[in-house]
């Protein structure tokens, strides 16, 4: 038996050594093709495409393993287009491709998003019968659903994942990526088995659609009660900035609570989130001490956090988080910019900004507002010149809404004129500066010309820009085209309501502006405390009291809007122009906010208007508390005395005034002709044609005066016949 097997052994040797003769005899440079193919890849491994390529060509003899090595190496290092040439070189060359050559090059088109190119290749699968492999299959899938051909990604699903169960999850990411929740959760529920990597792809997506508000904590507290998977830091990750995005603190600090438990609180990802997600919700001084905690949070937890510091006035605070940091990017500078500015410290603003090692084109941005919200608009402008060459948008925004701040509307509009001219882009904020502009000088020609411009750009139903129209329609008088301008924004926001709402107070319109108001309650939008302004200043204007006090009173109770100042002012305007001026001077009183001066002149106002002496005494003895000279009131009284006939008292007043020396602004009228407005006002000889305008108006009031004689004399004539 033994000497059976030795012989079977021997010619066995036998055999493979005549096989392998006359294999080397065929392929004599097999070993030189795999030893150059291991050069290529470690080559590659070491980023040194140039010299891995070259070996490449001059290979005298390449196998499939060779192009799948090259291609491979583009691939992983973002060379997709040179990838895509090597496999049509390959394609050419006749060489039979494998299930990694399918991978790769569906990997490479999946990444260029080349549809065309990667049906091309799904054929030559089927073709080649590789479509059942579970990494062809896959990259398929993923291809068609990185192209987000999501039906032919279903396609693919349905047609192989009975051969591969990688195709749930990388289906589940298509939906995902493509934003279709709902299909997402279908395959989730039939998914035969649910991964740490499922649960954290689907929360993701629900975290950042916006939506499926609340879903992506409904999901992670399911995936916590089930069992089915333990999650891991980037399940935290999504969770936590899911709470931060929708501001729910309590549900936060509970998975805080977890984090700390599984000792990933100070995990530099998870630790930069959840110094964030604190950001977020106001809650700084925790935001303050987990970075203290985290070895290294972030830019953006550090971002986050000086910008909620500046926020709310913590500057010390702010720069200790700022000096700290080991590596200052421009974001960072930019937000202490600002934040010195916001709480009016321009010189320590002007200091950093000098200081800055690399200024950046935002950095000069931030800084032209900085100087023009200070007053400082030459400075702006200098700044301006020096940038403006670049030609980024937000440089030239920036000028408009400083000469737009500091009372320079015309010139923004001249700086629009050559922004134009240069074919620089205009974006969103672009146009509603200028419609501000427009609503300054109360040119009506000017908006509707500028709306001439937006109906040709993408923005012309963007809410933000909408917004802005609304307003400068309803400023330059025509609610009519505020009207159509609203109606013409895809998904009205809060703002835009309330601008439309404002604006139908201002033209007394206040039935239309409290239906208004119905109808943005009814489509489940929140209003907030602009939004009751503008209603309750609709009330007032049309004498609407009790609605008017129906609406305060719910304010607080059906909407959660805390009452400010500006909200009592309207109400007592309210009482006070309905006659109600005691019930008002009792509202007053007992006001939870102690009343500023703007309230008490607005029930000084209703004194005057229904000449009511004993409360207007008592309201103006208020207004000596808040100013030692308090100008309106004394005028007020005065005309409140003159109406009542008592001289005495009236010149009293008016001699106290005069020894103030103030000087009232004349009021003014203006008229807009050929895209030019024209101010004018008493006795007023500064227009350079006034001398033909007054000789105009008196030719006008000759014939006003003959036409009255003339239809005097001709009453009785007609009535006579």
């Amino acid at each position: 038996m033994l000497l059976i097997k030795a012989s079977i052994s021997q010619a066995w040797k036998l055999r493979r050594r005549k096989e392998f003769r006359l294999y080397t005899t065929h392929q004599p440079n097999l070993t030189d093709i795999v030893s150059t193919n291991i050069a290529i890849s470690n080559y590659a491994k070491q980023s040194k495409l140039g010299v891995a390529r070259q070996l490449f060509d001059q290979m005298p003899q390449r196998t499939a393993v060779s192009w799948n090595t090259m291609i491979s190496s583009y691939s992983k290092h973002g060379k997709c287009s040179e990838a895509l040439f090597l496999v049509h070189s390959m394609h050419r060359s006749r060489t039979k491709f494998t299930e990694s050559t399918f991978s790769s090059v569906l990997s490479v088109c999946a990444r260029l998003r080349r549809l065309q190119d990667g049906k091309l290749i799904h054929c030559l699968v089927l073709k080649s019968g590789s479509e059942s492999f579970e990494l062809v299959g896959s990259a398929l899938l993923y291809f068609y659903a990185s192209c987000f051909e999501i039906g032919e990604a279903r396609r693919v699903f349905d047609l192989l994942v009975g051969r591969n169960e990688v195709l749930w999850s990388l289906m589940l990411v298509g939906y995902v990526n493509c934003k279709l929740m709902d299909d997402a959760m279908n395959l989730f529920a039939k998914m035969p088995r649910r991964d740490v990597i499922a649960w954290t792809t689907l929360i993701s997506g629900l975290s950042k659609n916006g939506g499926s508000r609340g879903k992506a904590m409904e999901l992670f507290r399911l995936m916590m009660r089930s069992g089915e998977a333990t999650p891991n830091e980037f399940t935290f990750d999504c969770v936590v900035r899911d709470c931060g995005r929708l501001r729910i603190l309590s549900q936060g600090r509970t998975v805080h609570g977890l984090l700390m438990r599984c000792g990933l609180e100070y995990n530099p990802s998870i630790g930069g989130a959840l110094v964030e997600f604190y950001c977020e919700c106001e809650a700084l001084d925790d935001a303050w001490r987990l970075c203290k905690g985290v070895v290294n949070p972030g830019l953006n937890a550090l971002n986050s956090l000086i910008d909620g510091l500046m926020l709310m006035g913590r500057i010390e605070d702010a720069e200790l988080v700022f000096k700290g940091m080991t590596e200052m990017n421009p974001v960072a500078y930019n937000l202490m910019i600002k934040g010195y500015a916001a709480n009016c410290r321009i010189d320590d603003s002007k200091r950093l900004f000098e200081k800055m090692p690399c200024k950046t084109i935002f950095s000069s941005n931030t800084m032209i507002s900085v100087y023009s919200r200070n007053g400082e608009i030459d400075k702006a402008f200098e700044l301006f010149e020096e940038t403006k060459n670049e030609k980024n948008p937000v440089t030239w925004n920036s000028m408009m809404s400083g000469y737009i701040h500091s009372g320079q509307p015309e010139e923004a509009l001249k700086l629009y004129i050559t922004m134009r001219r240069l074919s620089i882009l205009q974006t969103r904020s672009t146009f509603s500066a200028l419609f501000h502009a427009c609503s300054c000088l109360g040119s009506l020609q000017q908006g509707q010309l500028l709306h001439g411009h937006l109906i040709k750009t993408p923005f012309e139903s963007n809410v933000y820009v909408g917004t802005s129209l609304i307003d400068m329609y309803s400023k330059c008088g025509s609610i009519k085209e505020a009207q159509t301008s609203f109606e013409s924004i895809s998904s009205p926001n809060v703002p835009a309501w309330t601008a439309l709402i404002t604006g139908h107070a201002h033209h007394g319109l206040g039935s239309e502006a409290i239906s208004l108001f119905a109808r943005m309650i009814e489509q489940g939008l929140a209003p907030n405390g602009a939004t009751f302004v503008g209603v309750l200043c609709a009330c007032s204007r049309t004498g609407l009291v009790d609605e008017g006090m129906r609406i305060f009173h719910s304010m607080e109770r059906c909407y959660g809007v805390t009452p400010i100042l500006e909200h009592y002012t309207c109400v007592v305007d309210l009482l006070g122009r309905s006659g109600r001026i005691r019930e008002a001077e009792e509202f007053i009183k007992k006001m939870p906010l102690e009343a500023d001066g703007v309230i008490w002149i607005a029930l000084l106002s209703a004194c005057w208007f229904w000449m009511d002496m004993e409360v207007g005494e008592r309201v103006a003895e208020k207004m000596f508390s808040f100013d030692p000279q308090p100008i309106s009131s004394f005028v007020i009284l005065s005309n409140i005395n003159a109406g009542l006939g008592r001289w005495r008292e009236k010149m009293m007043l008016r001699k106290i005034l005069r020894g103030f020396k103030v000087k009232k602004d004349p009021g003014c009228s203006w008229i807009e002709l050929n895209n030019k407005v024209h101010v004018f006002s008493i006795e007023d000889r500064t227009h350079p044609y006034c001398d033909m305008i007054y000789a105009t108006l008196e030719h006008l009031t000759a014939n006003v005066n003959s036409i009255v004689h003339f239809d005097h004399v001709s009453i009785p004539i007609t009535q006579a016949i």
